[in-house]
């Protein structure tokens, strides 16, 4: 079986994962939405990410020497440090903890694609996971990916980043999964139509 290639995040009602004012605090998750999320990297293998998402995700490289972390943030940080992921930017020179630097070649090596024809091959059941609004975009363009999922805040911003990329393309999916936590926020999962 081939791994899947999944990308989540969290959005708000009107589609978007960042304001237009660059902010997403409105996204923090409460308690129930991230033990679904501790639950969630639990069945990946590698997470691909973007220098934008890589740099907002170091803080749970060290939050683990924060005496006041609660339990729930501890789980996290024991899933996600050893957690193998591969970082895309043409910018950074260099990544911390369990990462490794892509930083695109002329030639097509540590191409996004190229990157997960590799990943596929290698031996694993759990999923590759992508995050990133820039990242997912280019992988949506190549048709790279297997499953959205998103988790809707009953927040509208008005603008920003948006989840899904505009590709101008008709893209067939399937509802996989649904669920709603506090009565608030919504949890959908779509399978690709191949």
């Amino acid at each position: 079986m081939t791994r899947k290639v999944t990308y989540s995040m969290s959005a708000s009602l009107d589609g978007y994962i960042v304001g237009p004012d660059g902010r997403f605090d409105w996204s923090a998750p409460d308690q129930d939405v991230f033990r679904f999320w501790i639950e969630e990297i639990r069945e990946v293998d590698v997470h691909l990410m973007g220098r934008r998402l890589y740099e907002t995700m170091l803080y749970w490289e060290t939050a683990d020497q924060d005496a006041t972390l609660d339990d729930d943030s501890r789980e996290w940080t024991a899933l996600w440090k050893p957690l193998p992921k591969v970082v895309f930017s043409t910018t950074l020179s260099e990544v911390q903890g369990n990462a490794r630097l892509v930083s695109g070649g002329s030639d097509g090596s540590g191409s996004l694609a190229g990157e997960i024809e590799r990943l596929r091959a290698e031996p694993g059941e759990g999923d590759i996971a992508i995050g990133g609004a820039t990242l997912a975009a280019e992988a949506d363009k190549l048709g790279l990916i297997d499953e959205y999922r998103v988790v809707v805040y009953p927040v509208l911003v008005g603008g920003g980043i948006p989840y899904f990329a505009r590709n101008e393309r008709r893209l067939d999916l399937e509802l996989v999964e649904t669920r709603t936590f506090n009565s608030k926020f919504v949890y959908l999962r779509y399978q690709v139509r191949r």
